[in-house]
């Protein structure tokens, strides 16, 4: 799992890597500009965002991301204790919230609950006896175990991590595909057709005039 971290604390930013790094990808930095650049060349499974930058503010960040409809969950972490930062933190799209100071285990704890909720374990278990290997990018049934491509490993992922909601074809090539390899709608309706394939109809279904939801 890869995480964005931006935290202007030079102390804290090095502890908090040295700690993620004992299990995750972790790529630091101290400004809102170079996160929202870094955001746009690589792709990150977490983003932990502190709120008060010096170039900025990681609310105002969230914001312009998921403007670009960019779902990527995301942790805030700040100094302030006024309960209209949470608030503000939440109506941006943030999916959980720690206060300074904090030990790291809750940090932990939270980024465990959040790779729960979005799926981001390397297995994820889509029916009793459909297993969806997000490493080796293996569909494995009672029946038979299907080797997928990249671009289908990864569109799958995407889909089961936002299955809460519906997801537009325009989403989903941003999301998956380079902007320079941008290819029209019927790579997306490929791509679902073969999934479907591998996981049965009953788990991507169309919803009329706005896009495609997991179930």
């Amino acid at each position: 799992m890869k995480i964005l971290l931006l935290e202007d604390d030079i102390s804290l930013a090095s502890i908090l890597v040295d700690h993620l790094e004992d299990d995750y990808e972790v790529v630091q930095t101290y400004s809102m500009k170079k996160a929202l650049s870094l955001s746009e060349e690589q792709k990150f499974d977490l983003y932990i965002f502190d709120i008060n930058v010096p170039d900025g503010d990681g609310i105002s960040l969230l914001k312009e991301l998921r403007s670009f409809n960019d779902a990527t969950p995301t942790i805030f972490i700040t100094a302030f204790h006024d309960t209209k930062y949470l608030k503000a933190a939440f109506e941006s799209g943030a999916n959980d919230f720690i206060k300074k100071p904090f030990d790291l285990e809750e940090l932990s704890q939270r980024i465990d609950n959040i790779k729960r909720q979005f799926g981001l374990d390397s297995l994820i278990t889509i029916e009793e006896d459909i297993i969806f290997d997000t490493k080796t990018h293996l569909i494995k049934t009672s029946a038979k175990t299907f080797t997928m491509t990249h671009k289908e490993s990864d569109f799958l992922h995407y889909m089961y991590k936002n299955r809460s909601r519906v997801v537009s074809s325009d989403e989903l090539l941003q999301n998956i595909w380079e902007f320079d390899e941008m290819p029209s709608d019927d790579a997306v309706r490929t791509v679902i057709k073969n999934l479907r394939k591998y996981i049965g109809k009953e788990h991507i279904l169309n919803v009329r005039g706005q896009g495609y939801k997991f179930e």
